[in-house]
């Protein structure tokens, strides 16, 4: 802070990956932030499944691997289709030497980014809520907490995805049922020996699993397993149209997947350590809002920056923070705040992984939106079946099997369906592979 005035350079809103990516790459760079929480500490108020991403963490802390509390290094992938009562489970297991992602504990894993920050510089106020941006002549210049007001020359939101304060300077429109997941997870303490022999791991491997399907048949949602040193969590997402429409809680859904066959041995002997729950933005390319203005810059999941097809928001969320971060020193080097200046984020984000990514499948919800019930529930069931007909031994003669399970394509789904399943499915790859 400047001597004697609630002023410094930059206010980062949210001690989540994103602000603190950005806090820590302002400090480094020699520049006054403050970064403020409205949790207890932060990671307090934050959840995710389980796992940060590699590369994208080494951008904002070289060697993290010797010194954060990591749990496991993720070696496999299992991706699972549940129907009522079994599964067809496809499993992809990394290079050893190749880690893609490791399994954290959030709570463990920000507090110790924020002590990062701190170390470098960065002045973090934990339980203050910002109730309002400070505006003077069209132009961002501070925030309004609880206690008192703080200048500065730029703001950067990073607090979550549902965020009021770019709601209150227009960036963002209120969040649509369909735009919007409601995420919930349960952590069971676990023996590590019985983590390792449940999922085949030695001590330090981690396997993640993806769920599509059982109790969540039909609708836009996915759940997912994670393990660590001495728990695993189990969660699912689905979005809040679909929970209005289907009448049903996540909650009840997470129970029932815990009980199909293919996952409760994984939960035996588990203690319940703890039950969370969490919005995440599904909306993708065509939902983010309004990124940056006079003296504002929006990034993580407060920018809808969530590839929800291959699970990605954490390191979309620190990269965007970094990002931002950057354009911050840049201005700051100019003493320009302008909309014009800080539009340099933008143009970073569409160089980056992160809007080209997005923009890759900028129609999937669309597409899944009205075909949800065809390609998470019917196809589902009927790969099942497949494989249930094909490791059969019953005396029937395999061409007649096949045979009955082509038909049974076009008896149990009306043409006009199978058709429009189609459409919608060349449509969505015709956008990700040539558009």
């Amino acid at each position: 802070m400047t001597e004697g005035q609630n002023k410094t350079e930059v206010i980062v809103v949210g001690a989540g990956p994103a602000g603190i990516s950005c806090a820590i790459t302002l400090a480094r760079a020699g520049k006054e932030v403050v970064l403020i929480e409205r949790g207890n500490f932060a990671g307090s108020k934050n959840m995710f499944g389980g796992a940060i991403y590699a590369d994208t963490t080494r951008e904002i802390f070289p060697d993290f691997e010797q010194s954060a509390p990591i749990e496991r290094r993720n070696i496999e992938h299992k991706y699972v289709l549940l129907n009522d009562n079994d599964a067809t489970t496809i499993s992809y297991r990394n290079n050893p030497s190749d880690i893609v992602s490791y399994s954290v504990i959030r709570g463990k894993f920000d507090r110790w980014m924020a002590e990062e920050a701190k170390k470098a510089g960065v002045i973090l106020v934990e339980e203050t809520v910002v109730k309002d941006l400070i505006v003077e002549n069209g132009q961002v210049v501070g925030v309004k907490t609880e206690v008192e007001d703080y200048y500065s020359n730029i703001v950067v939101l990073a607090d979550g995805v549902n965020s009021l304060l770019a709601k209150k300077i227009g960036f963002r429109k209120n969040i649509e049922p369909k735009d919007v997941a409601l995420s919930v997870k349960e952590v069971y303490k676990l023996d590590k020996s019985k983590i390792n022999d449940s999922f085949l791991l030695n001590d330090d491997e981690g396997c993640v699993y993806e769920l599509f399907g059982g109790a969540m048949k039909g609708m836009l949602g996915l759940g997912f397993i994670y393990t660590f040193q001495n728990s695993i969590s189990i969660g699912l997402g689905v979005t809040l149209s679909e929970l209005i429409k289907n009448k049903i809680k996540p909650y009840e859904l997470l129970d029932k997947i815990k009980k199909h066959p293919a996952i409760a041995p994984l939960l035996k002997d588990g203690d319940l350590l703890e039950y969370s729950a969490h919005l995440i933005p599904e909306g993708g390319y065509k939902k983010i809002p309004i990124l940056y203005g006079a003296g504002v810059m929006v990034c993580g999941d407060a920018a809808s920056l969530v590839n929800n097809i291959h699970w990605e928001g954490s390191n979309l969320a620190m990269l965007s923070g970094k990002l931002a971060g950057e354009t911050a020193i840049v201005a700051l080097g100019k003493q320009d705040y302008s909309e014009k200046e800080l539009a340099n984020y933008q143009t970073r984000l569409e160089n980056s992984f992160i809007l080209k990514d997005l923009h890759t499948y900028r129609n999937l919800m669309d597409e899944m939106e009205g075909r949800s019930e065809s390609f998470l529930g019917y196809y589902i069931c009927k790969i099942n079946k497949f494989f249930e007909m094909f490791t059969s031994a019953n005396g029937i003669p395999k061409k007649d099997l096949y045979r009955k399970f082509i038909k049974s394509f076009f008896k149990d789904r009306p043409i006009k369906e199978l058709f429009q399943d189609a459409i919608s499915g060349i449509k969505l790859l015709w956008s990700i592979l040539i558009k």
